[in-house]
């Protein structure tokens, strides 16, 4: 007992010392987590915006449909097959889509579109799509209008209550061909999603199509996105052979490639911090040892076993790292949570390279308590392992040389 209370009073003898101590670990932690939540939040806000938003995260086809995406590569849409679906206790709602591309006109402008006929209700239930609306009204199933992504309609020149003509080759060569009325505008996180899409309600749609009771795919939205492949398995086992069932993973690899080597490199920007936080609190050691070279001679010269002095350092070591990363990790909780609420938005051309690419130049955190925890255990393992130096002095010490002025 008498060991802790002398580590707490040689802790606070020199506060310049242990106040720059405990700011290495302070900022080593505060660093860590926030490379590392940055790193997942954007990797989330990527999949959030392109998979969560519209794709889903495993979509049921016609067999071959997703190799030639075609009206005549659809399905009869039944309440036979949803509830067959609905059978696997991840999944928590299905709903139907028909997509096809048209030619979108307004006066003299036009564009080529993706149409995607849509159940208002369902839809929401599981991309939220409703959230999207920046202006008008959301669609009800019985509608006869369309809603627009910000993209397209500024392209078209279109606003609320205008009218778009659609132009395009219906189910089995058939033309289809309609006028609509503008009632909502949306806007996506992904830039290549704002640009081309519109939304019909699912009868409408059918109708434009000449595809009545035909859909292209069941969209899945899941309770543990985790479970996420074995659920896409636990759906193709129950379905026929004239189904095929894909992950966003899949059906998206180019995103899914994305990320896995985004993730490897910044492995090595954190070995990196890992590395310079090594260093940092390595020199504030080696101060501390510096400044007390004489204390520990003279400790030991007047009788002090080294084993007793072994353990007063390493008292106050744990001490001064453990209260660095609990500051640390205090501090930078409110910091992430800013940064979620407020994420780093880019501008210029550098936004504009990431929109070539369909992403969206934002950078929001993570505020996984994972993370917090990983990374505080991991500096204060880094702090203790290097506070072991002392220890390997001390043996060595010999206590006439280090009481040498």
């Amino acid at each position: 007992m008498w060991l802790i209370r002398l580590a707490w009073k040689n802790i606070w003898r020199n506060r310049n010392r242990t106040f720059i101590t405990m700011a290495a670990i302070f900022f080593a932690v505060m660093l860590s987590v926030l490379a590392n939540s940055l790193q997942e939040g954007v990797f989330n806000n990527l999949v959030k915006n392109v998979v969560s938003f519209y794709s889903g995260y495993v979509q049921v086809h016609k067999k071959g449909y997703w190799d030639e995406q075609i009206l005549d590569n659809s399905f009869e849409s039944s309440a036979e097959t949803e509830s067959t679906i609905l059978k696997y206790s991840n999944i928590s709602s299905v709903t139907g889509r028909l997509e096809s591309f048209a030619l979108a006109s307004s006066g003299e402008l036009t564009k080529g579109c993706l149409v995607v006929g849509i159940n208002p209700d369902k839809e929401n239930v599981i991309t939220s799509l409703k959230s999207k609306l920046t202006k008008g009204q959301y669609l009800k199933s019985n509608d006869f209008a369309v809603l627009l992504s910000e993209g397209l309609a500024n392209r078209l020149k279109l606003n609320l209550n205008d009218t778009i003509v659609l132009l395009g080759q219906g189910y089995h060569g058939a033309t289809a061909a309609g006028k609509y009325p503008v009632k909502g505008i949306l806007r996506f996180g992904s830039p290549d999603l704002n640009d081309k899409t519109l939304f019909l309600p699912l009868a409408a749609s059918q109708d434009l199509f000449q595809a009545y009771d035909i859909i292209t795919s069941y969209i899945l939205s899941l309770k543990d996105t985790e479970d996420l492949n074995s659920s896409a398995e636990s759906v193709r086992l129950n379905l026929n052979d004239s189904f095929e069932v894909m992950t966003w993973e899949e059906m998206m690899p180019d995103i899914k490639q994305h990320i896995q080597t985004d993730s490897e490199n910044i492995k090595y920007i954190l070995g990196i911090l890992y590395l310079l936080i090594c260093f940092g609190i390595f020199g504030t050691i080696l101060m501390m040892m510096e400044e007390r070279k004489f204390e520990l001679g003279m400790l030991v010269a007047i009788g002090m076993k080294k084993t007793r002095l072994i353990i007063l350092l390493l008292i106050e070591s744990v001490f001064t790292v453990f209260s660095g990363c609990v500051l640390g990790l205090l501090f930078s909780v409110p910091l992430v949570y800013y940064l979620k609420v407020n994420p780093v938005k880019l501008g210029g051309d550098a936004a504009k390279a990431y929109e070539q690419f369909g992403f969206e130049a934002i950078f929001p955190t993570s505020t996984n308590f994972f993370i917090f925890l990983e990374q505080g255990l991991i500096v204060l393992a880094i702090g203790i392992v290097i506070s072991l130096y002392p220890v390997f002095k001390i043996i060595r010490l010999d206590p006439v040389n280090s009481m040498k002025r």
